[in-house]
């Protein structure tokens, strides 16, 4: 089977011929459709993911959609090592395939679960976002970024501040429904400026922070008082990502002042939460609620492909 190989750690995989699978106890074979090109799937192959593979050749991609022997369409995800989703066939375990609406795409399959089930349980599973409550999303034009500020509205958030760098796609997030937006390439002081004003009399009670580094030590200044205060709403802060660096300075006062929890994402839930997620995620895609940009490329054009982004949170998607 053509599959995408790979064969150094740090190098682009390359399409060519590989051993097909066969399928063990509790093991589906799938027909690979299409299958998503991650960031994740990136530092997997750079040997910078604490999960990299240990030996090589393997074929790269951790999820995708296509479909069983018996013609179902399915999401999977878990593919057994040496295999991956980058390939005209893969094997997982049974209980990593999750049916897929008729009304969505393979390509929107394939894209969407990794960064919307993402978006979904950070915003329900761990913030325990409420109905009528504010979201301060940072990091919001990055492809789970985008989701989560749609997801946000549709789980009724009251108000909903997208933070992001790029003012064109930060002014296309309204039409999905932020209620405004904050440039977060300006000085920290003026972004301090920017999260007390758009946060309002009542603040945010959810910050998803896909950038952590200077922003988040921003907002952390911007929501510390400064005077004894009664205590308002809690806010509770997701650390999802650092694409703006490793770490933050907090400072004491930070804690001591407000009603501030920081929670990480946890790590992968039970298998029954990932279930819910998914067929919330792909309600919404298959009632036209929840869309997302991808790009389809053929397997054969992998190496080539590998390194190239796509602006705006487009997603490629490899078609074997």
């Amino acid at each position: 089977m053509n599959a995408a190989v790979l064969h150094a750690m740090g190098k682009p995989p390359r399409c060519e011929d590989f051993p097909g699978p066969s399928a063990r106890e509790d093991e589906v074979l799938v027909h690979v459709h299409a299958a998503s090109l991650k960031a994740v799937d990136k530092q997997l192959a750079a040997g910078s993911h604490y999960a990299s593979p240990q030996q090589l050749p393997r074929v790269c991609g951790t999820d995708g959609a296509g479909r069983l022997s018996d013609g179902q369409r399915v999401f999977f995800g878990g593919c057994r090592p040496p295999y991956g989703a980058m390939a005209q066939q893969t094997v997982v375990p049974r209980a990593f395939v999750f049916a897929v609406p008729d009304t969505v795409s393979d390509e929107l399959a394939a894209a969407l679960p990794n960064p919307g089930i993402s978006a979904w349980l950070a915003l329900t599973y761990r913030a325990k976002l409420a109905p009528g409550e504010n979201v301060l999303v940072l990091g919001a034009t990055g492809v789970t970024g985008r989701l989560a500020v749609r997801l946000a509205k549709l789980l009724g958030a009251r108000r909903v501040v997208a933070a992001g760098r790029n003012p064109k796609s930060l002014e296309a997030l309204r039409e999905i429904g932020a209620d405004a937006t904050i440039q977060l390439a300006t000085t920290p002081e003026e972004l301090q400026t920017y999260f007390v004003r758009e946060g309002g009399e009542s603040g945010f009670q959810v910050v998803l922070d896909y950038v952590w580094g200077p922003p988040t030590e921003a907002f952390l200044q911007a929501i510390t008082k400064r005077e004894f205060s009664v205590i308002g709403s809690e806010i509770r802060l997701v650390q999802a990502g650092e694409s703006a660096g490793p770490t933050i300075s907090l400072a004491a006062a930070a804690l001591r002042s407000t009603p501030l929890t920081i929670l990480g994402t946890a790590g992968i839930p039970g298998i029954e939460v990932l279930r819910k997620a998914f067929e919330e995620v792909m309600g919404y895609a298959a009632n036209g609620a929840l869309q997302m940009d991808t790009e389809g490329v053929p397997l054969a054009d992998i190496e080539k492909e590998w390194e190239r982004s796509r602006p705006g949170g487009r997603r490629i998607v490899i078609l074997p």
